[in-house]
């Protein structure tokens, strides 16, 4: 697991707590920042497994 890994699940971990926060309180601005935090950290997370899966083919 390398770092953009690693980094990738806690922004999708982030973004998931602020879009459930802004909807038990009624914040759309708040729902919103979490699905884009969750959209950057699932994107982030597949460079991170691109990266992983390129580095092991070259070890082969």
């Amino acid at each position: 697991m390398n770092k953009d890994q690693v980094a990738g699940t806690a922004k999708q971990a982030k973004g998931a707590v602020k879009d459930a926060t802004g909807a038990v309180i009624g914040s759309d601005k708040l729902q919103a920042e979490g699905k884009i935090d969750k959209a950057d950290g699932k994107i982030q997370k597949g460079v991170g497994d691109t990266k992983e899966a390129v580095a092991d083919a070259i070890k082969k």
